[in-house]
């Protein structure tokens, strides 16, 4: 196929449809009519000589090949953004879907209205919130970056620090009026732990780490689900303040082991390291860190 000014005509509707999965929405992001959109991308699939999308009456998805051309397209697209700003100076208005991976009680509570705000600065622009702690891979999932806490594996991510945390031990009262009351955090070995994700817990004195291996009959992925299960009274819990701040407040948990909760808990951006990052993410990453500047738990 000749390289020509030609060849790159389509493919800002076919990023913008794979993005709004439709050719309709498509045309409104791009304040166009949907036959132009429509044809655009039949054109640049005549040239491709294969079909990018997959359509029916109700549903429009990428093909393998499409969804190929898709993830070199988007890295196409955001670099065009990228330059144009450079070259303008000037504030472009946002459009697309800006997909972000998030969980936990800080996310819910504190990440995603911050999130909320900046979605009402920029109207043309659709925000997805996957709440979830799985392990994402940022090219296939269509991520554009992720908010995660703690200690961060070695890897060929970005990542940015957000905000610093500290944990907190509780348990209820029945729990402790039944089983007593740890007094250091070796003797958690004796109790019931709650599990979240990690069961080697940090606690520190005198600026030494602690870690602590834990046990217990509840495990859980879900910071809400494992502060019913502490104030059931199933064992001791050890999360971000955040997560227990309210039970604490109303009296159902007690905290536990306060002279050796860890304040080295820091939550971070986490992006692919890539040579364009659009710029939907690039700016919804600055406003997050603006948000959060200076801010302590």
């Amino acid at each position: 196929m000749n390289l020509n000014a030609l060849s790159f005509d389509g493919i800002v509707e076919f990023v913008t449809v794979a993005d709004a999965k439709g050719f309709s929405e498509a045309a409104r992001r791009l304040n166009c009519s949907v036959s132009h959109v429509s044809r655009q991308v039949s054109r640049l699939e005549q040239r491709l000589g294969t079909a990018l999308f997959a359509r029916s009456t109700r549903s429009v998805k990428l093909t393998e090949t499409g969804q190929q051309y898709y993830l070199q397209c988007q890295e196409l697209v955001s670099g065009l953004d990228q330059a144009n700003e450079m070259v303008t100076g000037a504030q472009v208005d946002l459009q697309g879907t800006l997909r972000i991976s998030m969980a936990g009680s800080f996310a819910e509570q504190f990440i995603a209205p911050a999130m909320v705000e900046f979605a009402k600065q920029h109207p043309k622009l659709t925000v997805e919130v996957d709440f979830s702690s799985r392990h994402v891979n940022f090219v296939e999932d269509g991520i554009d970056f992720a908010i995660r806490y703690g200690r961060l594996q070695d890897s060929g991510l970005v990542a940015r620090k957000l905000a610093d945390r500290s944990l907190m031990a509780v348990a209820s009262p029945d729990y402790l009026l039944e089983h007593g009351e740890p007094n250091h955090p070796k003797a958690l070995a004796q109790h019931s732990c709650l599990i979240t994700n990690n069961d080697t817990w940090l606690f520190e004195q005198a600026g030494k780490e602690i870690p602590v291996k834990v046990s217990g009959r509840f495990r859980c992925n879900n910071a809400n689900a494992l502060v019913e299960a502490c104030k059931g009274g199933l064992g001791i819990g050890y999360m971000p303040k955040s997560s227990f701040q309210q039970a604490v407040q109303d009296g159902d948990l007690v905290p536990v082991l306060a002279p050796f909760w860890t304040q080295k808990i820091t939550s971070w951006v986490v992006y692919q390291n890539r040579k364009f990052l659009p710029l939907k993410a690039r700016l919804a990453i600055d406003h997050l860190l603006t948000h959060f500047e200076g801010w302590k738990e």
